[in-house]
């Protein structure tokens, strides 16, 4: 993997990814559908957790890619 564009665009689909797995946990929390091991959290950490993903899926990636632009002089 020696083209960093390459690099950057698996770093960003790696954050929404991630992103993705936050909100689909976050509902499974908040509806009270949870795995096992994450059984013992109440709703509200659900919701927290599905809006932080949702950000995370949409704006983060977007914050990520505007810091690594080229400037227009280069």
């Amino acid at each position: 993997m020696s083209d960093p564009a390459m690099g950057k665009y698996f770093a960003l689909q790696a954050v929404r990814l991630s992103g993705a797995v936050m909100v689909l946990l976050g509902v499974m929390i908040g509806t009270g559908r949870a795995p096992s091991f994450l059984a013992g959290l109440p709703q509200e950490v659900g919701y927290v957790l599905a809006v932080l993903g949702m950000a995370e899926f949409f704006w983060i990636p977007r914050l990520i890619a505007r810091k690594w632009k080229t400037p227009d002089g280069q």
